[in-house]
């Protein structure tokens, strides 16, 4: 599905990504882990064409989408990607069903679709109660289940999610870790997670270990990955 070939990222003197490669396939879930500084974000937001890298390609389905310009670029993204990010980046002023439906009326759909699409997800995810509430009046996890929802509305191929439990408490963490192995088995959604929490790794297909700009090894669900290894130690 998406396949990131010899990726380079510097800023300035310093190195962020070397050479890194990493092949993502259709309804996956993989976690990215790995230190503070060891490029986990920057590969995400590569990964998701928030980013460009300096040399490699960014294949999506065999098209090398690096090479797109900005509008071609934004639309794709708007269209085959979503983000879950660690804090939820909803708008204040909306409520929560508007905030859900406004990637969708972004991209041409018309208001009365995407406001009963965004419905429909934020009941999905136990969230059916909350539509009329903005920001303020929903829970820490209400609210991250809430973008959840907003990522999901245009029905894109893969979810990129960058710390999607690092701001919550243990329960509210336990509720995000579950509705993404949900939304996995309900809708066949593809994520890609960087995370400290250690038990997101749970709900892996696979688990990618970076340091200082490489991945060091890649183990499926319940590997050993601790040690720099050429195959996993199940």
């Amino acid at each position: 599905m998406i396949e990131l070939k010899g990726i380079n990222k510097s800023y300035g003197n310093l190195r962020v990504l070397d050479d890194v490669s990493l092949s993502i396939g259709s309804n996956e879930i993989i976690t990215i882990v790995g230190p503070s500084g060891a490029g986990k974000t920057t590969l995400l937001q590569i990964a998701g064409t928030l980013d460009r890298p300096d040399s490699g390609s960014v294949l999506y389905d065999g098209e090398d989408i690096a090479r797109f310009n900005d509008r071609r670029l934004s639309a794709f993204r708007n269209r085959n990607i979503g983000f879950i990010f660690q804090f939820h980046q909803l708008l204040p002023e909306f409520t929560a069903q508007e905030n859900v439906a406004l990637p969708a009326m972004i991209a041409g759909e018309s208001s009365r679709k995407a406001q009963k699409r965004a419905a429909e997800l934020l009941d999905m995810l136990g969230l059916g109660d909350r539509l009329r509430h903005k920001p303020t009046q929903l829970s820490g996890g209400e609210r991250q289940r809430a973008a959840i929802a907003r990522a999901l509305v245009n029905s894109p191929g893969v979810i990129f999610a960058d710390e999607p439990t690092g701001s919550l408490d243990s329960r509210n963490r336990d509720e995000i870790r579950s509705a993404i192995a949900d939304l996995r088995e309900r809708l066949g959604q593809t994520f890609v997670i960087v995370t400290h929490d250690p038990s997101m790794t749970s709900i892996a297909d696979r688990t990618v270990r970076m340091a200082d700009g490489r991945i060091l090894a890649e183990g499926e669900e319940g590997c050993d990955i601790s040690v720099e290894i050429s195959s996993p130690i199940c």
